[in-house]
């Protein structure tokens, strides 16, 4: 899409205040006022905007660094347009507007290298150069520094706020996945999907993404998130795809058979919920005839969230855990992928489908401000 485009470099100050705030409002979730807490900025690989040494020295840089709730990555935009931590201004050293120039903390004096506005495309701009706050080399080193650079609109150059001073409390309502986050997650996602609906079914596993640390809580979001996205093209599909397998999903072994018909236990939900025997024992976990009426789960957004959740919570699969220890106890997003389809793509068995899941595991970490951890394949 073009790039917007920030002419007149008399811009008023009040309307870059308004450009920040309405950025805020919109784009990072936080309320506005006169002194808006931002809290932590993460770009690449999930990390922290971070002034060095958490020094409050002037020209001390400000740089790429893990995330750890510290008060050097601790951000707020204040009525003029400025970015501050420690009581100093985010500034660009020598007030140069050429690409490649350093960014740092100094005093705050309302010079237009201290100016920011953030546009749509989630880049913070300053307007006199009209260049791009900007990862030196692309780099997710800790101590990666940063400067400002023609804008590019790669992903070195993405920001993401958390939302609040603190840096790590979770978005009203308690889910560590803000609506805002979901939809940037889904842009193209079937409105099937709710995310009203996948909140009303978290009722049925308190423990998922709210098991440990702020950073277990919001991996573990992002690693559901992912599996499913993957499982489900985007969040755009409801039901399986290919008719043709619909009749193999019933086991007349089993002693309850297949009430609904033959063809009735085909892939449903953000999990794709498929066969006789598991319709069954969701349903049991969940209080619902799935079984007699398996239907529901594409009739029912929360019906089908709960499902999924279902799956992650309780069911080790071809895995030796289920998806939600997996992440809780730190054993990597890879067992997650283990669990839900390692028998056809683990251990070699097909790498497109293992690094499909992890991309989107990467980006989703990335939206909701935290590092992937280790152990990223199967």
């Amino acid at each position: 899409m073009p790039r917007k485009t920030f002419r007149g470099l008399s811009l008023a100050r009040s309307a870059v205040t308004l450009a920040v705030v309405a950025l805020l409002a919109t784009l990072f979730a936080v309320p506005a006022s006169a002194a808006d807490p931002v809290g932590r900025i993460t770009g690449l690989g999930g990390k922290c905007v971070d002034v060095a040494g958490g020094s409050s020295a002037n020209g001390t840089p400000v740089q790429l660094y893990d995330c750890n709730g510290s008060a050097a990555q601790n951000w707020t935009v204040a009525g003029d347009g400025t970015l501050r931590a420690l009581g100093k201004c985010l500034d660009i050293v020598n007030r140069s507007t050429a690409d490649g120039a350093l960014v740092q903390l100094w005093d705050c004096g309302g010079g237009a290298n201290q100016q920011w506005v953030v546009n749509s495309a989630r880049d913070i701009v300053n307007p006199q150069a009209n260049k791009c706050l900007d990862i030196r080399d692309r780099s997710t080193a800790n101590g990666a520094l940063l400067q400002i650079w023609t804008c590019t609109g790669q992903t070195n150059q993405k920001w993401t706020a958390a939302g609040t001073s603190g840096g790590g409390n979770p978005p009203a309502g308690g889910f560590v996945v803000s609506e805002s986050q979901f939809n940037q997650m889904f842009p193209g996602r079937n409105p099937f999907y709710t995310y009203s609906g996948l909140t009303a079914a978290l009722s049925a596993y308190p423990g998922f993404a709210n098991s440990g640390s702020d950073t277990v809580k919001r991996q573990e979001a992002a690693a559901f998130l992912a599996n499913v996205s993957h499982e489900t093209g985007g969040l755009v599909h409801v039901v399986e795809q290919n008719t043709a397998n619909y009749p193999h999903y019933c086991d007349p072994s089993q002693s309850y058979g297949c009430p609904a018909g033959q063809a009735a236990y085909y892939g449903r939900g953000p999990i794709q919920l498929s066969w006789n025997f598991n319709y069954k024992a969701a349903g049991d976990a969940l209080g619902i005839n799935l079984l007699a009426d398996p239907w529901r789960v594409e009739r029912e957004s929360a019906v089908a969230w709960k499902t999924g959740l279902w799956y992650w919570n309780t069911q080790n699969g071809p895995g030796t855990m289920t998806p939600h220890n997996a992440m809780v106890n730190q054993a990597g997003f890879g067992q997650t992928i283990r669990s839900i389809n390692g028998s056809l793509e683990c251990d070699g068995r097909n790498p497109a489908q293992v690094q499909s899941r992890i991309n989107n595991y990467q980006r989703f970490v990335q939206i909701l401000g935290v590092g992937p951890g280790n152990n990223l394949s199967c």
